[in-house]
């Protein structure tokens, strides 16, 4: 396959610059121009960018037990229809992912899609917060990393055992931090728009002070973590406060798409659709999350794709599911409430969804070198699209951005040199 007149955008190797790409067995064989092929399978990419493909650390396909929601199939069209070739997938399926068997069943599944899926473990059995799951063992297995994610682990000593495991063994170890004696009504911030819906809502002390627990903790064993969905104002301070401290890279934080482009008022407007853990917060919280990004403190920008069905969320809000998806969305997001409004600079988008997320990780992903694996993604940056139910590839359509005009599509996502 022949890339012609892309402008390639791969911060891994500092490029920006009008140029063709060839790819031959999966893989990128040339870059520059007249490569001398002389096959059919050319794509004129003039007016398109071309980059590294996406990667989102932080993506739930609900496979095994709520495939109802998502399915390992259904989920891999959603992440190649928003330019993500490879995902790292949560634990909290059913059954959690905790022994060697339910790790190899997905890994064994997950070769069969046509992007890279990864999974991690959980931290504890069951995710109970109790007993760690045997992690070198899962490690051994596959495991991508360990995540409690959707649960708190609240014994701070357990914590510390787990990231010295995970520091031996090399491995990232992620944290959804929202300590439940904070939270009183998960989903929505605790402030006006939950006093207005007569709830207390969830404080962002919840947030903030398991964050400062934890990153003491990094410091202190040597874990590589990543500090998942940051909604709050203080908990970027934290985190910049303890960045500074960190000369080896162990601490990585990620923002979402929702977090960055919506506020609590998005409760009142779109109900449980903009129902998430932690909850959208407030204006003041959501400029600051986008400091963060622009200073470096949030470092990946994940999606937290939570599928749910369209009963689940039509349920009364104080019932319904946490969650949505965002796999679709997300690079249109960073786009729009991002790079349109002058905040960073579309290659820094691209290092915040691909080459950094691909770092952390270790994946073979995150850059367009000649020799690489040929993941990438084409979009336009500067086309307008509306969102719609029916331009929806995940199985769930939960999202609150359904109806809203956004910039930047995707137009191809390629991987390992196949056109998805």
């Amino acid at each position: 396959m022949l890339i012609k007149n892309a402008h390639i955008i791969d911060p891994a190797n500092n490029t920006d610059d009008i140029s063709d790409i060839l790819i031959e067995d999966g893989c990128i064989s040339g870059l520059g121009a007249s490569l001398g092929y002389t096959g059919d399978e050319i794509i004129d990419a003039t007016g398109l960018i071309a980059a590294p493909g996406l990667v989102d650390v932080h993506t739930h396909f609900r496979d095994p037990g709520q495939t109802k929601k998502e399915t390992l199939h259904t989920g891999a069209l959603a992440a190649a229809a928003g330019g993500y070739t490879s995902v790292v997938c949560m634990a909290n399926t059913i059954p959690a992912v905790d022994t060697v068997d339910v790790l190899s069943n997905i890994l064994n599944r997950s070769s069969q899609e046509k992007i890279h899926i990864y999974q991690t473990s959980a931290v504890t059995i069951g995710r109970e917060g109790k007993t760690l799951v045997p992690m070198k063992k899962l490690t051994a297995a596959g495991a991508a990393g360990f995540t409690d994610d959707g649960t708190p682990i609240m014994d701070a000593e357990l914590v510390r055992q787990a990231m010295t495991e995970a520091a031996a063994l090399g491995k990232v170890i992620s944290f959804h931090e929202e300590d439940p004696a904070f939270v009183w009504q998960a989903g929505v911030n605790s402030g006006s728009v939950s006093e207005t819906m007569g709830l207390r809502g969830a404080d962002r002390k919840a947030e903030y002070s398991m964050i400062e627990r934890d990153l003491q903790l990094a410091l202190e064993t040597g874990a590589t973590v990543d500090i998942q969905h940051v909604s709050a104002a203080e908990s970027v301070d934290i985190i910049r406060r303890y960045k500074k401290e960190d000369s080896h890279g162990l601490i990585h934080a990620e923002a979402t798409p929702h977090h960055f482009s919506l506020t609590e008022q998005a409760v009142i407007e779109k109900g449980s659709l903009a129902k998430v853990n932690p909850p959208l917060r407030t204006e003041a919280d959501r400029q600051a999350v986008i400091e963060g990004i622009k200073d470096g403190t949030l470092d990946l920008i994940a999606t937290d794709h939570a599928p749910h069905t369209a009963e689940e969320k039509a349920a009364q809000f104080t019932e319904a599911p946490s969650g949505m998806i965002g796999l679709e969305t997300a690079l249109s997001l960073g786009i729009t409430n991002l790079v349109k409004k002058g905040h960073i600079s579309i290659k820094r988008l691209i290092e915040l969804m691909s080459v950094n997320p691909a770092r952390l990780y270790g994946l073979n992903a995150g850059s367009l070198s000649v020799g690489a694996r040929a993941d990438i993604v084409l979009f336009d940056p500067d086309i307008s699209w509306t969102v719609t139910e029916e331009a929806i590839h995940s199985k769930s359509k939960n999202t609150p951005f359904i109806g809203m005009t956004l910039q930047g599509k995707v137009r191809y996502t390629i991987s390992a040199g196949h056109i998805l």
